[in-house]
């Protein structure tokens, strides 16, 4: 992994990252099924002017939504999802384990969410979530195939992942989109990383944040973002640290799940 690249300047004032406060998690992903189209409508039903999904590669490369490594949790099949091409995971129930008024739902491609947010002028936060072992690769062909599909949009998706070998590599396929590295532990170099892979936010879980670690990120003009908070004293406390962006589950319960709101 390549992390010498200078890091670039902070986002410019008039990215609508700097005013986006609320991201629905996995699209609405508690009230429908997560990382599906009826999570985003529904999402989208509530209010919610920007999203978050998980995005992985099928055998036969193709970006497509769905969280897990493998299929049990959240479709009708087992095994690991991306040894299987794009033709036979189109055709999963990715829906019934829900509930049955969800039956049926199928996964989406990333080109078909890219569509969704675009048409509806939603922002976009993909996490990068390879198949064990294919993080370079992941990287590479996600980030490439969201530049092109929003090429000449104003609100471009955020790129962000766990593994710092997807960020480099989503860096290196399209260093125009912008890039959050996600921690779950405040791992030593945590914040060097973070520079280096020429990220403009970090996106931590919300146990780990303070005033202190928000003060940290500002100072480096990177924004502090955390996940995942359906409390509505949390988020206030949150706030009042100045985390400028929360993820939830809670569409239908916080006072606001839209962008540009910090009630």
């Amino acid at each position: 992994m390549n992390t010498d690249t200078p890091h670039p300047a902070p986002l410019p004032p008039e990215s609508p990252w700097r005013s986006c406060r609320w991201l629905a998690h996995r699209g609405a992903g508690t009230l429908a099924p997560e990382n599906t189209l009826a999570a985003f409508r529904l999402g989208r039903d509530h209010g919610c002017r920007a999203f978050e999904c998980d995005v992985k590669l099928s055998a036969d490369g193709v970006a497509f939504l769905l969280h897990d490594t493998t299929l049990e949790r959240t479709t009708n099949a087992a095994g690991v999802a991306g040894d299987r091409p794009w033709a036979e995971l189109a055709a999963l129930d990715a829906g019934g384990w829900h509930s049955a008024a969800y039956a049926g739902e199928r996964l989406p491609t990333l080109a078909s969410i890219a569509q969704f947010c675009i048409a509806t002028g939603s922002l976009l936060n993909i996490e990068i979530k390879p198949t064990p072992g294919e993080e370079v690769l992941t990287g590479q062909q996600v980030a490439a195939e969201a530049a092109r599909m929003w090429r000449g949009q104003a609100e471009v998706p955020l790129l962000s992942s766990f593994s710092a070998d997807a960020v480099a590599a989503a860096r290196d396929a399209a260093p125009e989109l912008p890039r959050a590295l996600l921690i779950d532990a405040l791992t030593p170099g945590w914040f060097e990383q973070a520079q280096a892979l020429g990220c403009v936010a970090v996106v931590a879980d919300f146990v780990l944040v303070d005033a202190g670690w928000v003060e940290q990120l500002h100072a480096a003009g990177l924004l502090a973002m955390a996940y995942t908070v359906n409390d509505a004293a949390v988020a206030r406390q949150l706030f009042g640290w100045g985390v400028d962006a929360l993820f939830t589950d809670a569409v239908d319960r916080l006072p606001s799940s839209s962008c540009g709101s910090r009630r």
